[in-house]
């Protein structure tokens, strides 16, 4: 009996420390979070029932990029809520700019901070996963950070993807939205230590990667609308 669950670092909610360990405290603070907690906790007490059960609950952090090919990439539909699809949206003109919501946050440059994994890493996350639970009988249920350990701010983020399609990026200070957090970032260092895993891509890999899917594709899998309205974020 072995399971993968992909969890969330939304578990977390507030950081009550930096880099975020398994063992923080969980308090998640939206739906979305709070659903991913439930189900964890539904996996712990299915262990602990039936210890037969071995189970690796994998928390990702902030997935992004795309495969190198080209050909696999993330297509949002409708405004996109994550940043980077939103951000790779501007840079083919299918967005007029970018919100960036609050300037006034106490991180390296005022905007916030996450950690941001590249989606290969991510699958190979997954493989060290399963390798874990079709080599070890004794797993028993266990949480692990998939993530980079290094907290990257939405303005580098914009300047990484300016570097990738060599051009500026256009983009608006915006309001902070309630419920975001300045900064969450992993500690990747159980992922490394009981899984043999950890992230080899970083940011400009990230970019390039996106903006060669979002190039070649710049309506994701769709055919272009021949009256699609340009929108911006709110």
């Amino acid at each position: 009996k072995k399971f993968v669950f992909s969890s969330s670092a939304t578990v977390y909610g507030e950081p009550e420390m930096l880099p975020l360990q398994e063992t923080a405290r969980l308090q998640a603070t939206n739906p979305y979070g709070r659903t991913k907690l439930f189900i964890e906790e539904i996996l712990r007490d299915c262990h602990a029932a039936d210890s037969t059960w071995n189970v690796l609950i994998l928390r990702y952090f902030n997935p992004i990029g795309a495969h190198p090919s080209g050909r696999i990439g993330e297509d949002p539909q409708g405004i996109p809520n994550n940043l980077m699809p939103f951000i790779a949206q501007v840079c083919v003109g299918r967005r007029e700019k970018l919100s960036v919501f609050g300037d006034d946050y106490e991180t390296k440059d005022g905007t916030g901070v996450r950690d941001y994994i590249h989606v290969v890493d991510l699958a190979k996350g997954h493989v060290a996963a399963l390798d874990k639970l079709y080599s070890d009988d004794e797993v028993g249920c266990e949480s692990v950070n998939l993530g980079t350990g290094e907290g990257v701010s939405v303005l580098e983020l914009v300047e990484g993807m300016g570097r990738a399609t060599g051009s500026h990026v256009p983009y608006e200070i915006a309001p902070r939205r309630p419920g975001d957090v300045a900064e969450v970032y992993a500690d990747p260092a159980r992922a490394t230590a009981f899984l043999g895993w950890r992230a080899a891509l970083g940011v400009d890999d990230m970019c390039k990667d996106t903006w060669n899917w979002q190039s070649n594709n710049p309506y994701g899998y769709q055919i272009q609308e021949e009256d699609e309205v340009v929108e911006t974020a709110n």
